[in-house]
C-alpha cells in the first residue's frame, strides 16, 4: 500500500531522498507501508567526474519545488468531478450521501486499493445528477465530491502515500486552498455587519484618542425609507437585504398572500372566476409560486451569489437536496410554506407588507423619484393614496404591463429586447420515461422511484435550406423551454380576453402528464412587420396573439388545441382530441391562425426535425399543441 519507486534503468541516475514526512498529527508507526520515495533524474551515466555546483543547486531547487507541491496537497480541499456510478450500484436520486458505489469511484481516482477502507466522513457530495444518454452503456448518476484531506488522513493514515501522488486534472481533479464557504444571506449579512461594526469601533476609539472625535461615529439620521414593488423572487430578496441592513422597507404587492391566492386560484379552476389581481401570475411569490418551481440559472451554479440564494431558500424551509441536485426543483407544495416563513422573517425585521395594493404611478419631483401612487387592487372604488419614499425598487416581473406604460409616460428610457413565443406541447409522462430511459422507465414510479421523472431538451436552428420549401423569413431558432415533467398546464393570463398558458408541478412530479413550451425567437423586425413600433412593441405583439387565442377557444378560458400530426399538415383536428391536464377545457382549432407564417413554419420544420433526431414519430403523433406560450428571454 506504499508508493512504488521508479525502477532502475540503464542510463538513469537514482537519487534517493527521504520523502516528505506525514503531517505531525499522524505518527510514523501508523504508516507501516511508509518508505523512501525515489526521485528519478534522467541524465547521462556517471563518468567519474564531479557535478558542477550549478548542477547540484539546480537539482536541489527542483527537489524543493517537488516537496513544496506535496506539502500543498495536504492543505485545503480536493474536488473530484465526473464520478460516474452505474444506476444499479446507486441507492437512487433521493440519496445524497456517499454510497459504496461512489467510494469505488473515489478509490479509482486516488488509486487506493480497498474502497471500503475509505472513510465516508472525509467526503461531501456537492452535486448529483442523472445521465441517461443513449450512447452510454448504462445510465449513471454523476457526482462532484469534495475531499477533506486532513479528515481523511486522521481517519485513514494509510491514504497518505496516495494523496502525495495525486495530480490535478482540469475539470476532473482540482485542488482548492479551502472549501467554498457559503451561507444564507442572513448569515452573510450578519457576519459583514459584525466585521464592519468592529472595524468602525476600533477606528473610532483610535481617533478619539487622537482628538478626532466623531469622525467614524454613525450619524443619528433616520433610516432610509424604501419601497419595493412586487413580491416575486427579486422583490423578496431585495426586501430581505435592505431590511437586514437596517432600511425601513415597505413591500407592495398587487396580489394576495399565498393563503388567499390559493383560494382565488381554486375559484378560477373550479368555477372559472378570474381575479385579475390574484391568480396564477400575480400574488405573493410571483408567477413562479404556481409554476414548475425549477431553480435554474445561467450564471453558474457554483458562484457565491447563487449558493447564497439556495442556502437562503433552505433556511426558509426548502429541502437541503436543492444544494446538491443537478436539476434542483421545489414544486408549488413546497413553495407555499417557504413563502410563509419568508414573509414572517421580513415582518420580524420590521418590513411593512401591503398586499392587495397596486402601484398606479410614480411620484417624481425634479427628475427624482420620491414615492408612489397606489390604490386598492380589490376595491376599484377606493381613492388613490400617495406614499413618499427615499427610493423605489421596481421588481414587478414580466406581466405587469401597466408599469411599463407608466415608466414610458415619465420619459424613462425603455429598450425593447428579443424574446420568444410559441406553443405548449403535452405528452403522457410514461411515454417520455420510456423514450429517455428504455427498460429503466419502470424505476420512475411517478416520482417516488430510483431515477428522476424524465425530461428532455430540444433545439433546432431552422433556415431556408431546411425542408422542401424555404421559410418565409430569416433563419431563427426553435427550442424547448420550461419543460415540466409530471406536471400540468395552467392558465397564466390575467384578463378574460387573453389566453396564455404555462406548466406547473408539485414536488413529486407525480402527474401522468409532461409538457413543454416550443418557442421561436422573435425580434424588432417581426414587430415592424405588424406595424408595431416603439419600446413596447413586443408587449403589443404578445397581447395580439393572446387575444387571438382567446377568441379561437371560444372564451371562458378554453384553450385552442391541435394534435401535432394535424399541425404539421395544417389540418383541423377532429372534435375528439386527446385528453389533457388543462382543467378549464380545450377546443380543436387550427393553430396556424395564431402566429405569423414565419413563426408557424419554423415550428413545423423544427418539430419534424425533433421527430427525426430526438423524438420518435410515434411519440409526437397524438399530442396536443396548445398556445400561445411566451417567454421574455434574458
Amino acid at each position: 500500500m506504499s508508493l512504488l519507486p521508479s525502477n532502475s534503468k540503464l542510463g538513469s541516475v537514482h537519487l534517493h531522498v527521504q520523502c516528505l514526512h506525514p503531517p505531525n498529527h499522524i505518527p510514523m508507526r501508523a504508516l507501516p507501508y511508509h518508505r523512501r520515495q525515489t526521485l528519478r533524474v534522467l541524465s547521462a551515466k556517471r563518468t567519474g567526474k564531479q557535478r558542477y555546483p550549478s548542477e547540484k543547486k539546480e537539482l536541489k531547487l527542483k527537489h524543493q519545488e517537488i516537496v513544496g507541491d506535496v506539502k500543498n496537497k495536504f492543505a485545503g480541499i480536493w474536488r473530484l468531478s465526473k464520478l460516474g456510478v452505474p444506476v444499479h450500484k446507486d441507492p437512487g436520486k433521493d440519496f445524497l450521501g456517499v454510497s459504496e458505489g461512489l467510494l469505488e469511484q473515489i478509490a479509482k481516482v486516488l488509486e487506493f486499493p480497498v474502497a471500503s477502507m475509505l472513510p465516508t466522513e472525509a467526503f461531501t457530495v456537492v452535486r448529483k445528477s442523472f445521465d441517461a444518454r443513449k450512447r452510454l452503456k448504462e445510465p449513471k448518476f454523476v457526482y462532484v465530491v469534495e475531499m477533506d484531506v486532513n479528515k481523511l488522513l486522521s481517519l485513514e493514515p494509510r491514504a497518505w502515500d496516495f494523496i502525495s501522488e495525486l495530480q490535478p486534472k482540469v475539470g476532473l481533479v482540482e485542488h482548492m486552498p479551502e472549501a467554498n464557504k457559503s451561507g444564507d444571506l442572513i448569515s452573510i449579512i450578519l457576519g459583514f455587519k459584525n466585521v464592519h461594526q468592529g472595524t468602525v469601533s476600533r477606528e473610532s476609539a483610535h481617533n478619539m484618542n487622537n482628538g478626532s472625535q466623531g469622525l467614524y461615529t454613525h450619524p443619528t439620521a433616520r433610516k432610509p425609507k424604501i419601497a419595493v414593488v412586487g413580491s416575486g423572487p427579486s422583490g423578496l430578496f431585495a426586501s430581505l437585504v435592505l431590511a437586514e441592513f437596517g432600511a425601513d422597507v415597505t413591500l407592495i404587492e398587487r396580489g394576495q398572500p399565498v393563503e388567499q391566492r390559493g383560494r382565488d386560484i381554486g375559484a378560477l379552476v373550479v368555477r372559472r372566476m378570474l381575479q385579475t389581481e390574484s391568480n396564477f401570475c400575480f400574488g405573493e411569490g410571483g408567477a413562479g409560486t404556481w409554476s414548475d418551481g425549477k431553480l435554474v440559472t445561467r450564471i453558474g451554479r457554483n458562484s457565491g451569489s447563487v449558493l447564497a440564494v439556495m442556502e437562503t431558500l433552505v433556511h426558509f424551509g426548502a429541502p437541503e437536496g436543492i444544494l446538491v441536485d443537478g436539476k434542483p426543483h421545489l414544486g408549488t407544495d413546497r413553495l407555499i410554506p417557504l413563502l410563509r416563513n419568508f414573509r414572517q422573517h421580513l415582518q420580524n425585521l420590521g418590513v411593512t407588507i401591503k398586499f392587495g395594493m397596486r402601484v398606479d404611478d410614480l411620484l417624481v419631483d425634479n427628475g427624482q423619484v420620491v414615492g408612489v401612487k397606489v390604490s386598492d387592487s380589490v376595491d376599484r372604488q377606493s381613492n388613490t393614496q400617495k406614499w413618499g419614499y427615499d427610493a423605489v425598487v421596481l421588481a414587478v416581473g414580466h406581466s405587469a404591463r401597466d408599469i411599463y406604460q407608466t415608466l414610458l409616460s415619465h420619459n424613462i428610457d425603455l429598450v425593447p429586447k428579443d424574446f420568444a413565443v410559441g406553443l405548449r406541447i403535452e405528452h403522457p409522462q410514461e411515454v417520455i420515461n420510456s423514450l429517455q430511459y428504455s427498460g429503466l422507465a419502470t424505476e420512475v414510479r411517478r416520482g417516488r422511484g430510483k431515477v428522476p421523472v424524465a425530461d428532455y431538451k430540444v433545439a433546432k436552428y431552422a433556415s431556408g435550406k431546411d425542408g422542401d420549401e424555404p421559410l418565409q423569413a430569416t433563419s431563427r431558432s426553435c427550442y424547448s423551454f420550461c419543460m415540466c415533467p409530471g406536471g400540468q398546464v395552467v392558465l397564466t393570463g390575467t384578463k378574460p380576453s387573453e389566453i396564455c398558458i404555462n406548466g406547473m408541478s408539485f414536488s413529486r412530479r407525480a402527474s401522468k402528464w409532461a409538457n413543454a413550451a416550443l418557442v421561436v425567437t422573435v425580434s424588432m423586425k417581426d414587430f415592424d412587420a405588424l406595424n408595431l413600433h416603439g419600446p413596447l412593441a413586443g408587449v403589443e405583439f404578445q397581447r395580439e396573439f393572446e387575444q387571438r387565442a382567446a377568441r379561437m377557444g371560444g372564451g371562458n378560458f378554453v384553450v385552442p388545441v391541435q394534435t401535432v400530426t394535424d399541425f404539421l399538415h395544417n389540418k383541423l383536428s377532429g372534435t375528439s382530441v386527446p385528453p389533457s391536464s388543462y382543467r378549464l377545457g380545450v377546443k380543436a382549432a387550427n393553430l396556424h391562425e395564431i402566429f405569423p407564417i414565419h413563426i408557424t413554419e419554423t415550428l413545423q420544420h423544427s418539430i419534424s426535425a425533433f421527430d427525426k433526431e430526438t423524438l420518435e414519430p410515434s411519440v409526437t403523433r397524438f399530442y396536443l399543441q396548445r398556445g400561445p406560450s411566451s417567454w421574455s428571454g434574458d
